[in-house]
């Protein structure tokens, strides 16, 4: 293992850079970075505002609701984004969602939301997402010369939100009430529509709506074609599967509810806070080093994050868990950007969007499973005992990464 990651972080050959910030890229960095911060806002929110009224159980049921909705409907939405452009599917996205978080916002500053509402537009915001996220893959080609970069840029812009975004949730909550965090939100996926309306791309662009008399099916059979060809897709895909049940989907109605009893729901906030300051470095080492495999690189990167889930487990005063924090952020940001440039380097663009839909709906559905069974978990074990499990589950995930030759010897296209 010691010589495959040496090998696997050498850097490969450099490549003259190209301009990053022009008239394609500002814009969607943009409308990237605002709906960012708004999205870092909502664990929190949903951990501290829907956990005080309904408990471990209901956060998690929220969560897997938006979730599962979310895995049911992306591989649809990847179809979309290729067949009428992934642009505008992600601006339809983004003003569903002013919808349902405007709706939240007005139930919370008028009152007690009941369950059913929280549950509708939660499943409601994760139809929205599956209509959106198959299109981020595909764009980011088509808006920047150097993905690498690109996906490194917008990973930091992804940790800056995570820095702020969970502290600014948790003193809103603090101070006025989950409305004000919700209103936010709205707003900031309204400016994300705005941002991507303004992106002009060339007329022949893969972003343009397909001419095409395919059948739905036929579509989603050619992407699963495509995915399945990539060993190295699916096996990451089904390593992911097992760490969304038993890492990912836990995390947050475990680790809130552990971390806000013992020390309070500011130092939950701040704690998540320090995942963004993680995932900062994480982007900024990944915007200058280019590893020759990338994948094996990210895999040895991903066995920091271990150490996350296990300083929530054994009760860590505040600084360990948020050195933990930081670990976990920094290890997870640098695997996402080799993941995600690999994808969009690897994967013919005519069906990259859906291709992307199979490995979000892949990596999500776990994520699912693991968020509503963290409530009737705690019912067999506890909290620390089950994230003792998770930090486990996340070391060996590693190793299985690094064990698959088609992972470890995957090179960089670039």
């Amino acid at each position: 293992m010691t010589s495959t990651a040496t090998h696997s972080t050498q850097s490969a050959p450099s490549i003259p850079e190209s301009p990053l910030w022009d008239r394609r890229f500002t814009p969607y960095f943009a409308a990237r970075a605002v709906s960012l911060l708004g999205d870092a806002m909502m664990p929190v929110a949903a951990a501290l505002a829907v956990g005080a009224l309904y408990g471990v159980s209901g956060v998690g049921l929220v969560l897997g609701v938006w979730t599962g909705t979310f895995v049911v409907l992306v591989l649809f939405g990847g179809v979309f984004a290729d067949r009428f452009g992934a642009r505008r599917m992600m601006v339809g996205a983004d003003l569903v969602r002013v919808l349902t978080q405007g709706v939240l916002a007005v139930a919370f500053f008028t009152g007690t939301p009941p369950f059913w509402l929280l549950v509708s537009m939660a499943a409601l915001a994760g139809a929205a997402v599956a209509m959106f996220l198959p299109g981020v893959n595909g764009m980011v080609p088509l808006v920047a010369a150097d993905p690498q970069r690109a996906n490194a840029t917008l990973k930091v812009a992804d940790a800056l939100a995570h820095l702020l975004g969970p502290a600014l949730a948790g003193l809103l909550i603090a101070v006025t009430n989950a409305g004000t965090v919700y209103a936010i939100d709205a707003g900031t996926f309204l400016l994300s529509a705005l941002c991507l309306a303004l992106i002009r791309l060339a007329p022949n662009a893969a972003d343009s709506p397909a001419r095409t008399g395919s059948s739905l099916r036929r579509e989603l059979r050619q992407g699963w074609r495509e995915f399945r060809a990539r060993t190295w897709m699916w096996a990451v895909i089904l390593i992911w599967v097992v760490y969304g049940v038993l890492v990912f989907g836990p995390l947050v109605p475990l680790s809130s509810a552990l971390v806000g009893e013992r020390l309070g729901p500011n130092a939950y906030g701040l704690a998540v806070s320090f995942l963004g300051v993680g995932t900062v470095l994480g982007g900024l080492l990944a915007l200058r080093v280019r590893p020759a495999r990338p994948l094996a690189a990210g895999a040895v990167a991903m066995a920091l994050y271990t150490v996350l889930p296990l300083s929530v487990a054994v009760g860590s005063e505040l600084p360990v868990l948020l050195v933990g924090h930081a670990l976990g952020g920094a290890a997870l940001a640098f695997w996402s950007v080799m993941w995600a440039t690999s994808v969009q380097t690897h994967t013919p663009p005519e069906v990259l969007n859906r291709v992307s839909a199979y490995e979000l709906a892949g990596s999500v559905s776990g994520i699912a499973i693991g968020q509503i069974l963290a409530g009737p978990a705690i019912e067999l074990a506890s909290p620390a005992r089950l994230l003792t499990v998770s930090s486990t589950v996340c070391l060996a995930g590693c190793a299985a990464l690094l064990a698959i030759p088609a992972i470890r010897g995957l090179q960089c296209a670039e």
